[in-house]
């Protein structure tokens, strides 16, 4: 069974950090561009981070200088450092693999998704 379980959301204060973890099984994802993508509640999902195969990042403008998105492919793992955290960015975060080498914009493109585990940031 192909699947991705992701880890290590909880409740920050802003300002706080996290850092998610998105740990694959079932297949490798050396050959996989691997995405973060984020929804809150009656909000569309919305694209936040990708690596690709060959280490490109892509950061959308809301996170950019905040959030590091790293991959380990000798553990199977794709991780997302969130710093400087604010309130708008509460939301369920959840990783995605596309096939495709590159990143892409485009949530059809990936083929596998995780759960996804909350974050909340709140005073």
């Amino acid at each position: 069974q192909l699947q991705l379980v992701e880890s290590g959301g909880g409740l920050v204060q802003p300002g706080g950090s996290l850092r998610l973890s998105c740990a694959a099984s079932g297949f490798t994802l050396d050959y996989y561009a691997i995405g973060w993508f984020r929804q809150a509640p009656g909000k569309e999902r919305e694209g936040v981070s990708c690596i690709s195969t060959d280490g490109t990042t892509y950061y959308a403008d809301s996170v950019k200088g905040r959030f590091t998105i790293s991959r380990d492919n000798a553990k199977n793992t794709v991780y997302l450092q969130m710093n400087s955290l604010k309130p708008e960015d509460t939301a369920v975060y959840c990783c995605a693999a596309t096939p495709t080498s590159d990143c892409s914009d485009y949530v059809r493109d990936y083929d596998y998704w995780g759960q996804g585990t909350q974050v909340t940031v709140s005073s």
